[in-house]
């Protein structure tokens, strides 16, 4: 009854007419966000940040949850119907989700994608339903050196696995380590980097940050790259798969499923890394690989489960070890911080309501995606054809308007141009700017950890080894900063094996 009564509870805060109504405005924000190409949850959410300051911190975080995973599903819309992902973890559809389209088979593509997504987010709650606790009352165990270890390991693992270069990567989390000390020093109060700017002796606020680089740096980047016109969407039919498309789908959405669960709890990982390895492991284990690219439905099934699985999963490092998994986790950690929430293992003991109305919620979130993501699709169709012109503006406009909000200052604003300008320039120049933002929230918890940890170990640092938990974090991020150079030296030796075996059998023949 310990474990089932805070559950049930959850259900009544959900329950709520408000909360209803939040999480319902937060899923079709979510599938909107996902098909307008380019903009992303992670921007949404960084413009909406304002908004939820007043509003319950359960309401809030409601609203912001059903944006991340309801923007899932929407990509897939503009994947299958227009080759055109709105969203990053939506890339891999397009290989044969567009392709069965254009066979006459774009029902049967939305159909079990939706299918597909409901399932693995589904199970991927009930995962976090009974792992998150078990999780949480592990943490306990968690002090200063165990959380040194964990945000070490976070910030090698977001600059290791994130997509696109690893040197770059690692660039943008060291620009966010150094931004992570600017302001007072919270052990000596001496003002570091503040070139004696007053409006910076308190830090950098994280909203700027987050607003600048995935609002204002995402628009401009989108109003550059998408000067061709969208081509007009093709047709919609038959949206319920047979039995036949069912039976050949199950296995993809089984494995997609496990699959983006356990990523999505990684830090680096996440929706988008989830659906290639899903796409990956269904073209390795078809009987027949080349019927992907042709329009294979499991091409679209694997996938479509294992992100909206993982955008499901990747809460429980968020909300029981305080660990933002990816950008957008990062930024949903900001607006709890804001709302005077602070997540971690405690959370569940000290907020069970806030802890169980945001995991509750996203039952009745799928439920909502389900029913309305094929009726929606005509609407949703129609708002592609609204010129991001247009939109760019209006949206710019908010997101200013929202920054000036938080404190009256026109310091903040200015900060939003200023990251907005840095977040262009970075997709310009192909630096992502997640790593960065999980760098700024990750640097701070290790800063002030680490001299903690120091503070209690009497300045030994062999006393990290002596404890089990942050030993085995520390082997594990050893393990993980010199593997790419021991795979590199077992290609290389596998290139140089095979190299000589050509020349020995030319020799021969």
């Amino acid at each position: 009854m310990d474990f089932f009564g805070p559950v049930l509870d959850g259900f009544g805060t959900v329950l709520d007419p408000t909360n209803l109504l939040y999480c319902l405005l937060g899923v079709v924000i979510g599938m909107l966000i996902g098909v307008l190409p380019g903009l992303g949850p992670a921007a949404t959410i960084a413009i909406l940040l304002p908004l939820t300051y007043g509003v319950e911190p359960v309401t809030a975080i409601i609203m912001l949850a059903g944006i991340f995973y309801g923007a899932q599903y929407g990509g897939t819309i503009t994947s299958v119907l227009l080759r055109l992902p709105g969203e990053a973890s939506s890339v891999v559809t397009v290989f044969d989700g567009y392709v069965m389209a254009k066979q006459g088979r774009a029902g049967t593509a939305l159909g079990i994608a939706a299918i597909g997504s409901f399932i693995g987010g589904t199970i991927a709650i009930v995962g976090l339903t009974f792992l998150a606790p078990l999780v949480a009352s592990f943490a306990l165990d968690f002090g200063p050196p165990e959380y040194t270890a964990l945000a070490l390991l976070g910030i090698l693992l977001v600059a290791t696995i994130s997509g696109g270069s690893k040197i770059k990567a690692i660039i943008a989390a060291a620009v966010g380590l150094f931004l992570a000390t600017v302001g007072r020093d919270g052990f000596t109060g001496a003002e570091r980097f503040t070139f004696g700017n007053l409006s910076l002796a308190d830090g950098i606020d994280f909203v700027p940050i987050a607003m600048g680089l995935f609002g204002v740096g995402e628009i401009l980047y989108n109003l550059e790259e998408r000067h061709r016109a969208v081509s007009a969407p093709l047709k919609v039919a038959n949206v319920w798969p047979r039995r036949q498309d069912l039976k050949q789908a199950s296995g993809a959405i089984g494995r997609g499923s496990v699959l983006g669960f356990f990523l999505g709890i990684l830090p680096g990982g996440g929706a988008t890394i989830s659906s290639l390895a899903s796409y990956a492991l269904e073209k390795k284990t078809a009987k027949d690989p080349t019927r992907f690219g042709k329009g294979a439905i499991e091409g679209v099934a694997g996938p479509e489960t294992a992100n909206n699985a993982a955008a499901t999963s990747s809460f429980i490092p968020l909300l029981t070890l305080g660990i933002p998994a990816n950008a957008t986790m990062a930024i949903i950690f900001g607006a709890l911080l804001i709302q005077g929430v602070t997540p971690g293992p405690q959370l569940i003991s000290n907020d069970p309501e806030l802890f169980w109305g945001v995991v509750n919620s996203m039952y009745i979130g799928n439920i909502l995606l389900l029913i309305m993501s094929i009726p929606l699709i005509g609407v949703f169709v129609r708002i592609l054809r609204i010129r991001a012109a247009i939109l760019a503006p209006i949206t710019a406009l908010i997101t200013l308007l929202g920054a000036y909000t938080i404190r009256n200052s026109m310091f903040d604003v200015m900060l939003v141009v200023m990251f907005g300008a840095v977040g262009y320039l970075m997709k310009k120049f192909g630096f992502e700017p997640g790593p960065l933002v999980l760098a700024f929230v990750l640097g701070s918890l290790l800063e002030s950890n680490l001299r903690r940890s120091l503070l209690v170990l009497e300045g030994d640092p062999s006393g990290f080894l002596s404890r089990p938990i942050s030993a085995t974090l520390l082997v594990v991020f050893v393990f993980v900063a010199v593997w790419p150079m021991i795979k590199s030296a077992i290609d290389q030796r596998k290139n140089r094996l095979v190299a000589v075996q050509a020349v020995k059998e030319k020799e021969n023949a």
